[in-house]
């Protein structure tokens, strides 16, 4: 994965104003948003539009959602419960994912109820600290939620338009004026600005949505329950480290921010990074895919993981807990067996696999997706790497590969990762979730972690030799393979693998490499691939 903007997006405010305007003009960077979600899985609101009007699936009432907010201070304290309420359409299906929330902590509660479960939804306004609605547009059930959340100190509704819904903030209503840029907005909630921030926190809310990302949105509310209710944990990273930062950066790695600077290309990289939503992993990974250059991979290996300047941490997240597949063509898997699947169709094919989508919306829109999993010379070493498309903000097509070094965990099909990426090291933890008998599809697993950006993550990709769907979808034989992943179908974003083979894709392996050891691989259904 891709963590270098952490770095450029928060260099401390104290800098002189010359140099903060040619590396990063505020701590409103991506790692704000990384930090806050650092420890959930990201759920998918590409499609919501979509799932919203195929009906008739219907949200299971009042299901209780947590979230990463868990307060600071003395962790023997008991957390102070904060109750977070969303109302969607009747008949549509709630992005607000219950288990993925509950996942990263169990202090703060989320109910989704549908806005015609109102003998239900009263009793839980009454106790509700914040109130979500999305996309109702059923007046009479407006006005009801209008008549029993009076007493509600934050609402926010998203597509629910009515001139009887107010967005409310800390107690007051806000309008969704305001031409502060989405990094400025949360920059001064989280330095304590409390005098104008409300409509700045709305803007945010609201460009978040038109992102339709749910790190973005996650973080928003995460930003409303700091700003609002209790301060967050998670945060507390976000906030300016002062001159301590400063002297471990001119101490350490003064030549390091000098050269960034004076580089014109890994200077664009800092600027362009600014201008990002702060959990706009996609936007940050453009403006480093767009400019990335030595200096930039300097810059980031000395201030983050070198000398960790900005003290960040995190952790590979426990869960979700996905079991790898237990046997392959009716025999026990083995860790050879597993590695075989992994190398795929490499040696027939010029790639392992190619792939068709995913569930991390951050990485799953580059285009022509590529991976290529081989032996290394030395023994008992084994390799990964992805070969990817990226459109730079100039229009410019241009490749990008990554080089993970791949160990055998404790299980078979399940392994280690590790990649120095931007300079940046990122270890993550795979699992082989299912492949079928024929290696038409392959569906991966993976949770991962660049602890001196102090990012964690996790997703799944789905595989195949010629990066198209499997016939028949895969068939419930796949779907079984999500249900393990706790994904949905609709979740996964399709790859653009639209003229890639005129691309001249660089799938050049490493000479005196080896493919596979247990499994044959050949089916002439793919020989012109």
């Amino acid at each position: 994965m891709f963590f270098i903007e952490t770095a450029c997006l928060r260099l401390p405010a104290i800098l002189p104003r010359p140099l903060l305007v040619a590396s990063c003009s505020s701590l409103g960077g991506t790692a704000v948003g990384t930090v806050a979600v650092a420890s959930c899985p990201q759920p998918s609101w590409r499609k919501l539009r979509s799932i919203a009007i195929r009906g008739p699936t219907s949200v299971r009432n009042g299901v209780a959602e947590a979230a990463s907010c868990e307060p600071e201070g003395d962790a023997r304290i008991a957390p102070r419960s904060v109750r977070i309420v969303a109302v969607v359409r009747e008949g549509t299906v709630s992005p607000l994912k219950a288990e993925r929330l509950r996942w990263a902590d169990e202090s703060c509660e989320m109910l989704v109820y549908t806005d015609a479960d109102r003998d239900d939804l009263r009793g839980e306004l009454a106790r509700a600290d914040i109130l979500l609605m999305i996309s109702v547009s059923n007046q009479e059930a407006i006005d009801w939620v209008r008549a029993n959340s009076a007493h509600i100190p934050n609402v926010i509704s998203f597509e629910s338009a009515s001139p009887s819904l107010k967005n409310k903030l800390g107690g007051s209503f806000v309008s969704m004026d305001g031409k502060a840029s989405l990094a400025q907005a949360l920059f001064g909630t989280l330095k304590g600005e409390r005098r104008d921030e409300s409509p700045e926190v709305v803007k945010t809310l609201s460009d978040a949505w038109g992102r339709h990302n749910s790190d973005d949105i996650r973080f928003c509310i995460l930003v409303i329950i700091n700003a609002y209710i209790r301060p967050v944990s998670s945060l507390k990273n976000l906030r300016a480290k002062g001159f301590s930062t400063l002297n471990c950066m001119i101490k350490n790695c003064g030549s390091e921010v000098l050269n960034c600077l004076l580089d014109p290309k890994c200077r664009k990289a800092l600027q362009c990074l600014n201008g990002c939503s702060p959990t706009d992993q996609v936007c940050n990974y453009r403006c480093i895919a767009s400019y990335e250059s030595p200096n930039l991979e300097a810059f980031s290996l000395c201030v983050l993981q070198k000398h960790n300047c900005l003290g960040l941490d995190s952790d590979i997240p426990e869960r979700p807990f996905v079991p790898p597949m237990e046997r392959f063509r009716g025999e026990p898997l083995t860790h050879e067996t597993a590695e075989d699947l992994f190398v795929g169709w490499l040696g027939e094919l010029q790639w392992s696999w190619r792939v068709v989508a995913g569930q991390n919306p951050a990485y799953d829109q580059f285009p022509c997706q590529y991976q290529l999993f081989y032996r290394g010379k030395a023994k008992g070493s084994f390799w990964y790497e992805p070969v990817f498309r990226v459109k730079t903000l100039e229009g410019e097509m241009v490749w990008r590969r990554r080089r993970y070094r791949v160990r055998r965990a404790e299980d078979p099909g399940t392994f280690h990762l590790s990649v120095l990426d931007n300079g940046v090291i990122s270890k993550e933890f795979w699992t082989v979730v299912d492949v079928s008998d024929d290696l038409s599809w392959g569906l991966f697993h993976y949770r991962g972690a660049a602890a001196a950006a102090g990012q964690s993550y996790a997703g799944a990709v789905l595989v195949s030799p010629d990066g198209r769907y499997p016939p028949g979808m895969g068939g419930s034989r796949l779907a079984s393979a999500l249900d393990k992943c706790r994904i949905k179908n609709w979740e996964l974003y399709e790859v653009d693998n639209d003229d890639c083979e005129s691309a001249d894709a660089p799938l050049l392996i490493p000479e005196g490499s080896s493919f596979h050891r247990n499994i044959k691989v050949r089916d002439e259904t793919w020989a012109s691939t």
